[in-house]
């Protein structure tokens, strides 16, 4: 262990997240209010907290006003992390499909347009026209248009994809749960509005947070045991004398430095009264090629 760190009364632990390398791509949702905007980024989102056993990870980067999108209408950029382009590209298609052309009034952009490589989109989602979709060009650009029964969802042909960075973390440990909670969300809701990452677990926060493995074969992650509060007495805890409740705050972003940006700010917003201490989960550096050493992060050297 290094020298000793803290913000407020939150001692920042010397230790690192392992982070790992995915690809993403990002998609420009619009619709013609706020109301149906966000009924259709919570539904494309659902169910992506995490590629241990979702499809993809998903998340809203941020929402934007009618002079940010390609159609002048309110908006929001959406980011989907995957291991493989095939995955990915099925998840993407598949949750668009169901999420966003049944939502009413939804157009689906391409946000990487400038990508080399590139996922299919409403070249997939065409068929559903049944014969009727009609395909158009604007500035060089191919998009589809399906009929459907409140007019046509207008969808891009492809998305861009390119290689990002996931898995970047804060475990945050507090006296009560009372305030573990209210430092999760201070760190969630701060980083709801950092460009280029999002935070996919339920509301930014996972309370289940996991390690590399199981005893039980075939399981590839279980519980993240040395910061269970109930399992102290039966494993090397790595959990602070005063903590009961620990959280963890997994964050996936576009590259390196904008996830530990992210984490830099998700710490400032976290500590505060009642939280004991800010770790991070890693695994000795075997997992991934990405290191975010917490005290580095916030300029303090190591």
């Amino acid at each position: 262990m290094g020298f000793a760190l803290q913000i407020q009364q939150t001692q920042i632990d010397d230790t690192f997240a392992e982070a790992f390398g995915m690809s993403y791509t990002r998609l420009v949702v619009t619709a013609s209010d706020r109301y149906w905007l966000e009924a259709g980024v919570r539904e494309f989102c659902g169910y992506s907290a995490s590629v241990i056993a979702c499809d993809a990870e998903a998340g809203r980067e941020r929402w934007m006003d009618e002079q940010e999108t390609p159609d002048g209408r309110v908006g929001a950029s959406l980011l989907v992390f995957g291991f493989s382009s095939e995955g990915l590209a099925k998840a993407v298609s598949n949750r668009t499909g169901q999420c966003l052309m049944t939502c009413p009034s939804t157009a689906v952009y391409d946000g990487l347009p400038d990508a080399a490589k590139r996922l299919p989109l409403g070249k997939h989602l065409r068929f559903f026209g049944d014969g009727y979709q009609k395909s158009k060009r604007l500035d060089g650009r191919r998009y589809w248009r399906i009929p459907v029964m409140d007019g046509e969802f207008v969808v891009a042909e492809s998305t861009g994809i390119e290689k990002g960075v996931a898995g970047g973390n804060l475990i945050l440990q507090a006296v009560d749960q009372q305030r573990a909670l209210a430092s999760a969300r201070r760190a969630a809701e701060t980083l709801a509005d950092h460009p280029g990452v999002i935070t996919p677990f339920p509301g930014g926060v996972a309370r289940s947070g996991s390690k590399v493995g199981s005893r039980y074969k075939g399981l590839r992650a279980s519980t993240a045991d040395a910061f269970c509060p109930s399992l102290r007495a039966h494993v090397a805890s790595r959990l602070h004398t005063e903590a009961n409740y620990a959280y963890e705050i997994v964050i996936d972003g576009v590259d390196q430095a904008t996830v530990g940006a992210a984490m830099a700010a998700g710490m400032r917003a976290a500590a505060g009264d009642g939280v004991v201490a800010i770790s991070a989960g890693n695994y000795g550096g075997k997992l991934g090629p990405y290191h975010f050493r917490l005290h580095e992060l916030l300029g303090a050297g190591s």
